[in-house]
């Protein structure tokens, strides 16, 4: 009797674990982390995971014993993708505030240009190699995930003719998912061809023809960060998919969270981009820090400010989730990053942000609405601004309220996050695809979308109708008066 229940037991194992085959092209630091937590889903599940990266990736792993990893070799280096960086944060943090707005345009212009030169030496170096393409091409992949900042990922799900999923925060301006993904809010838009793509593909090609072809877009926000507006059934919501339930503290970094007593501890990370400050800045915030009754553990790996006060601690890394969802944690100074501000959300703390770049202030704009966060200005922050701030956010009772309403909406889900993007590749891979989520607005010209043909039929059947009464009224005038008015004439 017990062979039957066992041999049951042994066929849905067997069928669990054969999984599907995922080909990935990631993008690189805080997306790529973000990315990572759904991979190791995937392949706890039992589908095979293959990352395409390339030999300069700053973030992205090479060796895993639990990925397959196809490495790109390109004309630069790591060090020079992180020196782009540096350069690129450090004006944008520093310089550009000071800088007028045409030489900030033409410098933000000149940064982006070298990155768009990385991405086309990657796109590059991919489709010239045959050798790999063909190999992707004869392994049959079931789905592609891919970051779309990350330039040719949708060009290779259309060369391989796979289905693919996109998983971003979102684009400036939403462009990207407006212009490709035909979110309802049109904008004024003329397409127009993209050199790379064209030369990639052999055609003239647009960017967001290829992009539009996306069968699922996984979202990395939800309705607990996000305004109201009108969506597609194809842009699925995930924030947060990363976090997950705090681990214990190693033992001394326990220790002195506990030795904060009543006061409670503050939390302090600038993300994973940002590892030093000048000491002008360090000084200055090192001091505010000094000036409060809480612990402050602060990952910082630049040189040790002046004014460090005891009570605040340095750190190369720190096990921000955790510390996060310690009991003792009162309040989370952060640049604004979207997976650091969705731990604050998953584990209820209120935020101080100092945004630097990119979308860290819509991220912290969207927290103080929602009176979650005070948001500081980088450059003109001096200590009596900080040091107002954390008492604000600690001791106002409003702010620990409203942080835990957004918690309790981020845990109030049908399904969590996580399970949600793993089951929507799935989805996919079962299914081939997802087209029957796309809307009909993907097919259709500009001037379709915006009834611009309506307008102009509507237009000349209006025009048509007035014609036609003025032209009747006129011949009727000329038969009922005519007559008499020539009479007049001729006497």
């Amino acid at each position: 009797m017990r062979v039957l229940p066992l041999l049951v037991s042994l066929l849905c194992l067997a069928a669990c674990s054969d999984g599907g085959k995922v080909l990935v092209w990631p993008g690189e630091f805080s997306h790529w982390l973000n990315m990572k937590t759904i991979l190791d889903s995937l392949v706890d599940r039992g589908h095979s995971v293959t990352i395409i990266t390339h030999s300069a990736t700053p973030s992205v792993v090479t060796k895993s014993s639990r990925f397959n990893v196809e490495i790109l070799q390109v004309p630069y280096t790591k060090e020079d993708i992180t020196k782009h960086f540096e350069e690129m944060l450090s004006y944008w943090v520093y310089d550009m505030p000071n800088d007028s707005f045409l030489r900030a345009s033409l410098k933000v212009k000149e940064m982006i240009d070298r990155g768009v030169e990385q991405n086309h030496a990657l796109c590059r170096a991919l489709y010239s190699n045959k050798g790999l393409i063909e190999k992707l091409r004869q392994e049959h992949y079931e789905v592609i995930l891919l970051d779309p900042m990350a330039m040719c990922g949708d060009l290779l799900a259309q060369t391989l003719d796979v289905p693919f999923v996109l998983t971003l925060r979102f684009s400036f301006g939403s462009a990207i998912e407006r212009q490709c993904g035909q979110l309802p809010t049109p904008p004024s838009y003329v397409p127009g061809w993209d050199p790379i793509y064209t030369e990639l593909a052999g055609k003239p090609t647009e960017l967001c023809d290829v992009l539009s072809k996306a069968d699922i877009w996984l979202i990395r926000t939800y309705w607990d960060f996000e305004y109201p507006r009108p969506l597609l059934p194809n842009f699925k919501f995930v924030g947060g998919l990363h976090c997950k339930p705090a681990k214990p503290l190693p033992e001394d970094m326990e220790f002195f969270v506990q030795s904060s007593g009543d006061d409670g501890i503050v939390v302090f990370s600038l993300g994973s981009m940002i590892n030093n400050l000048t000491m002008e800045r360090a000084n200055t915030i090192a001091s505010a820090l000094g000036e409060i009754p809480q612990k402050v553990l602060w990952r910082y790996s630049g040189v040790k400010p002046e004014t460090l006060a005891p009570n605040t601690r340095l750190y190369d890394w720190l096990p921000q989730n955790d510390l996060l969802g310690h009991p003792k944690t009162k309040a989370f100074i952060t640049h604004g990053g979207t997976n650091g501000l969705y731990e604050a959300i998953y584990h209820g703390v209120p935020m101080v942000g100092i945004p630097l770049f990119a979308d860290q202030p819509d991220n912290l704009h969207h927290m103080k609405v929602k009176g979650a966060a005070v948001s500081l200005d980088f450059n003109k922050l001096e200590s009596k601004d900080l040091v107002a701030a954390l008492n604000t956010v600690i001791n106002d009772p409003s702010y620990k309220e409203s942080i835990m309403r957004l918690s309790r909406i981020h845990h109030d889900q049908p399904m969590k996050p996580l399970d949600e993007a793993v089951f929507w590749i799935e989805f996919v891979m079962r299914n081939k695809g997802a087209k029957h989520l796309r809307v009909q607005a993907h097919n259709l010209s500009w001037y379709q979308y915006h009834c611009l043909d309506v307008i102009l039929f509507l237009l000349a059947i209006v025009g048509m109708f007035i014609f036609i009464v003025v032209k009747s009224c006129c011949f009727c005038f000329r038969k009922c008066f005519g007559k008499s008015l020539l009479k007049k004439k001729k006497e």
